[in-house]
């Protein structure tokens, strides 16, 4: 392969790879929102909680128990809908980690080769260039010898 199609190969590669950190970004910060989410909620509810708790020392009729504690079960629910969008937040994370680290090997593999190419073509041309060498010093020891 030729350095100018490992170049390109290493490109769309490359290129790919950053399409897969930001996919991983995106996962990640999604994640974390929902963390954020949850933490909120559930702040939410000790302090809705705290409020029903305060209320009740003065006197609380039943309805407005049972609002309190409706309000509450719906917070409960937010929360468990929420832990759920953790899980998969989490799971698609995890995919998104292991498509980028699979991606950045098919990088490194490209920049190997790379490394591989160069080194041949090194060494072809100082092969190229002893051989001009040892053609320049055999005709002037010729020219030399003949001048004689």
């Amino acid at each position: 392969m030729s350095m100018k199609q490992l170049k390109t190969l290493h490109k769309f590669e490359s290129d790919k790879e950053q399409k897969a950190i930001q996919q991983l970004q995106l996962a990640e910060k999604d994640y974390q929102d929902n963390v954020m989410r949850l933490q909120s909620v559930g702040e939410f509810r000790l302090e809705y909680m705290k409020r029903l708790d305060q209320r009740a020392l003065s006197g609380v009729d039943s309805v407005t128990y049972r609002h309190f504690h409706a309000f509450v079960a719906k917070l409960d629910n937010a929360a468990e809908q929420v832990e759920i969008a953790i899980k998969q937040a989490k799971a698609l994370m995890e995919q998104r980690k292991q498509q980028w680290m699979l991606q950045r090997q098919k990088v490194q593999a490209v920049e190997k080769l790379q490394e591989k190419q160069q080194l041949l073509l090194t060494k072809k041309a100082n092969r190229a260039e002893q051989a001009m060498f040892d053609e320049i010093a055999a005709q002037q020891f010729l020219r030399r010898n003949h001048h004689r």
